[in-house]
């Protein structure tokens, strides 16, 4: 009975319900308006993550919801898209007052399908410098660049084969300094140390773009729903885990990209947990530097469900462990 009940939360919790799609065509999408209301401190540091604030966003538009992927455009500036085919880019300042808000559908590269795997945003990657936004779609196995519009899409790739699932293909994807793309999917493996991730050397959306095969091993963490550049080389990952108790628990933790070898294993470190009383489906991460620190924000999926909450949250990292140099991790490695 309980391994039922698991399955239909896991039905009910990770995806779009049948007849979505169908529901958000059929009504009038045409309101902006959306609010954000404060959420509470949850008064407990979980590991390295400090709670600095939060909210609730809502919108008399049923098409705003279901985010999947997330992204900072600007000061106090947000890109959010949806596994529903729709974004919206909102400023949100501290003291909690939407401004400047849009929800529109993503462009598409041609008449979009009435279902869910034409526009099922998973991820999402951002450059300031050019403004251009990278999505990928789970359902198509895709890349998509898009101008810094949001008006077309600029070129697109299937990702190199095999192919992975439907509906455990491209979860996370995070763009690195040096413009590397690292594309982790949410549940494809045809090997038993960990699940399948690729590297790309340069765009992902450029047709017949090569790149390196290597697995995650998540350790225990759960399935990898998003992941973000940290300042200082590494990626911070987010992990759902499915449960009663509360239905969804995000563990973070930091991995190194210069462990990356082809057909390799790498791992994540632990740094900590979202405190229960804000525990939702997250599975949207960016990451911001102000004044010397590091802050995560994190950005919820509600499934279009009555029972979940579209959540926009920060928490400010401190006291995360160094970053070790291949030297001296290798020098660990091969010590008695």
């Amino acid at each position: 009975m309980r391994r039922a009940l698991a399955a239909i939360l896991i039905f009910l919790s990770v995806g779009l319900a049948p007849g979505t799609d169908q529901r958000l065509t059929k009504v009038d999408k045409s309101s902006q308006r959306i609010t954000a209301s404060a959420l509470d401190d949850p008064a407990a540091r979980k590991g390295m993550l400090r709670f600095v604030r939060g909210w609730r966003l809502e919108s008399p538009n049923p098409a705003f919801g279901g985010f999947s992927a997330l992204a900072i455009v600007g000061p106090d500036r947000f890109q959010l898209a949806s596994d529903g085919g729709y974004g919206a880019r909102l400023t949100l300042p501290p003291g909690g007052r939407v401004e400047d808000a849009l929800i529109a559908p993503l462009p598409s590269p041609g008449r979009r399908a009435n279902k869910k795997s034409a526009g099922d945003f998973e991820a999402m990657a951002f450059d300031r410098a050019s403004g251009v936004t990278w999505v990928a779609l789970e359902g198509r196995n895709q890349v998509w660049r898009f101008d810094a519009a949001l008006a077309r899409v600029e070129s697109r790739a299937v990702l190199p084969k095999p192919r992975w699932p439907v509906n455990s293909g491209p979860e996370a994807m995070v763009r690195l300094a040096d413009g590397r793309t690292l594309i982790f999917s949410e549940d494809a493996s045809d090997d038993p140390r960990g699940r399948a991730a690729l590297l790309f050397a340069g765009d992902p959306a450029v047709p017949g773009a090569r790149a390196t095969r290597f697995v995650y091993a998540d350790e225990g963490k759960g399935l990898v729903s998003d992941a973000a550049a940290l300042p200082d080389g590494r990626i911070l990952l987010v992990h759902r885990k499915l449960g009663l108790r509360p239905v969804f628990t995000t563990i973070l933790a930091i991995a190194d990209p210069a462990d990356i070898r082809p057909g390799g294993v790498i791992r994540s470190r632990a740094i900590g947990r979202v405190p229960a009383p804000l525990a939702e489906n997250y599975e949207g991460a960016a990451v911001e530097v102000r004044g010397g620190r590091t802050f995560l924000w994190l950005v919820s999926d509600d499934n279009f469900n009555s029972w979940q909450r579209s959540l926009l949250i920060e928490f400010e990292l401190v006291g995360l462990p160094r970053r070790q140099s291949p030297r001296t991790a290798d020098s660990k490695k091969a010590a008695p």
